[in-house]
Formats: C-alpha cells, sequence, structure tokens
C-alpha cells in the first residue's frame, strides 16, 4: 500500500475518504487542511466562485515533488495527500486538500504546513475569480519554484 496519494479531480473533494486514508497504526497525528472557496479576494469584496484550471500530468508530478521534499525534511512522515480541485467551484467548496500523518502532532503539522506552502508556489494550477463586475485570473499568481526552494520559518525542518 502506498504512503502518498496524489490527485487533480473534478469531482467534490471527499475530506473525511482523505482522512481516513491517512490512518496508520503508528502514527498518532492527522493533520488536515482543507482550503476552500471565500467570498473575498486582494482587492475584491464580492467574489462568486473559483475556477482552477491544469494540466493535470504537469501538475500531479510537481505535488509528487512536493510531497518527495516533505519526506525528505520530515523523515518520519506517515502517508501524505495532496488532492486539488479543477473546474468551477462555489463559495464554501473545498478546492485544495492537504493530509499528513505522523508519530507526533510537530512532524504531521509541519509537514502539512510545508505541502500546502510549496503546492502553492510550486504547482502549475492557475485560479480564475469570478465576482459581480465580472472574472480574472487570481492577483496572487507568482512563478512557479522548485519544492526545495521553498521556504518558510515557521516551519521547523527535521535532521
Amino acid at each position: 500500500m502506498t504512503h502518498d496519494r496524489v490527485e487533480v479531480s473534478d469531482s467534490p473533494l471527499d475530506v473525511a475518504s482523505l482522512y481516513q486514508w491517512a490512518l496508520l497504526p503508528e502514527c498518532g497525528a492527522v493533520v488536515l487542511f482543507s482550503g476552500t472557496v471565500r467570498d473575498h479576494a486582494e482587492g475584491r469584496t464580492d467574489v462568486t466562485s473559483l475556477t482552477y484550471e491544469a494540466y493535470g500530468e504537469a501538475a500531479m508530478k510537481k505535488m509528487q515533488e512536493v510531497i518527495d521534499e516533505a519526506r525528505r525534511r520530515f523523515p518520519t512522515v506517515g502517508r501524505v495527500a495532496l488532492v486539488h480541485r479543477l473546474g468551477e467551484l462555489q463559495l464554501t467548496e473545498s478546492s485544495v486538500v492537504v493530509v499528513a500523518s505522523a508519530p507526533h502532532r510537530p512532524e504531521a503539522f509541519d509537514a502539512a504546513r510545508f505541502c500546502i506552502d510549496a503546492l502553492k508556489q510550486s504547482v502549475p494550477i492557475w485560479k480564475k475569480e469570478e465576482w459581480s463586475g465580472g472574472s480574472d485570473w487570481g492577483t496572487n499568481a507568482v512563478s512557479p519554484m522548485s519544492p526545495s526552494a521553498v521556504r518558510d520559518d515557521s516551519i521547523r525542518v527535521s535532521t
């Protein structure tokens, strides 16, 4: 059984099943992050929906690289899932889910935090915002970087 799960999907994300999948007898901690569609973005107060686009194969390859880097930084991590929704999503729908299990909570929290930060910085998934006055691509887009280049001072790197 694999300990990595990488998916992009046009269907709603099943948060509960991702949590259940991450459970392992040797892991006493499971951290689950679900990013949801909210009604605002930078400079926009009336967002009504988001549309995510990606070339699935390339996105999944980069998502696996994120997991590989998380495993390098946090070697005790058990299972890790990175799942991203594509297509049009309505307010409160989950657009991305990250799950990390580990023997102890610090590693599970740190691995999950690294994974969502690295996914946002390195995986080529594009977000289009819809609001009452029109639509446009997200305002905080950055050029993708390698997961190994992602830095975050709030994450403790295991050595």
